[in-house]
């Protein structure tokens, strides 16, 4: 039983939830984060079933099928069982199913969670596509950098709320007053001590082979650090000035330090 509003309401497309729910659910594609395909179908065969359910005319099912399998690459797989399909093969099947009925609004569920390279590929090329033809996709992940890769509009959750919600662009430009910068020596390696002592360093942090100085005075860290390296002849082979990532401003915005974040993941 569908219960009543108890005030305001939501259109999609133009439909009203409420008295236009059949129009709505027709102009919505849902894609869960686990793939919800028929085993004992074929590719061809699950599509054909998805677009039926729909109500895609007949002479149309056929041809969105055939775009559908050869944008994703499975043209080739369209008679094959879903049930010896890998996971990429299956997540990729499962966002032509619920694109067959071409809706003009999208969720995603995770769309790359735990794939291999070439079917995130492909899925992500699918998505800006779809989003440059002027679909409106909603992305759930927890890979930040896709949603800076293929997101307009990003809202940063926390505690169940929108913490945030901008362009990547403009999160990250509230981020600018904490600068960092990316150095690497050459053979010998300093102490985190002595880097985390210099004037107007805040944090200090070991990427691989080179370490990431955060400030909110570059301009005093740069020649501290060009002086320092001089001093104790330690050879600075590269010092490069580095943009703040939406990672950084997802971990500020949710009150998480990256050590915290690495622990709970």
């Amino acid at each position: 039983t569908l219960i009543p509003p108890t005030h305001g309401s939501v259109r999609v497309a133009g439909y009203d939830v409420i008295g236009e729910r059949y129009a709505v659910r027709s102009s919505i594609g849902v894609v869960p984060e686990i793939s919800n395909v028929y085993d004992e179908y074929s590719a061809w065969d699950n599509l054909i079933f998805s677009a039926q359910l729909y109500g895609v005319p007949k002479h149309e099912r056929e041809k969105r099928a055939e775009e559908l399998l050869r944008a994703f690459g499975l043209w080739e797989n369209r008679d094959f069982l879903a049930s010896g399909f890998s996971k990429g093969m299956r997540r990729r099947l499962c966002l032509m199913m619920g694109l067959m009925h071409q809706p003009e609004v999208l969720f995603l569920d995770e769309p790359t969670s735990g794939l291999d390279m070439q079917s995130i590929l492909v899925i992500r090329e699918v998505i800006q596509r779809l989003r440059d033809e002027g679909a409106t996709i909603f992305l759930t992940t927890h890979n930040i950098e896709e949603a800076n890769l293929l997101s307009d509009r990003v809202a940063i959750i926390r505690q169940g709320k929108i913490a945030a919600i901008d362009t990547p662009a403009n999160l990250k430009r509230t981020f600018q007053e904490r600068h960092s910068l990316e150095i690497s020596f050459d053979r010998q390696q300093p102490r985190l001590s002595d880097l985390s002592q210099l004037t107007e360093v805040t944090e200090v942090q070991r990427i691989g082979e080179k370490w990431r100085l955060y400030t909110g005075s570059p301009e005093v860290v740069i020649p501290s650090i060009v002086d320092w390296s001089r001093e104790n002849q330690i050879t600075l082979t590269s010092l490069n000035m580095v943009e703040p990532t939406l990672e950084e401003v997802f971990l500020d915005i949710t009150g998480l330090s990256i050590q915290e974040q690495r622990v709970g993941s």
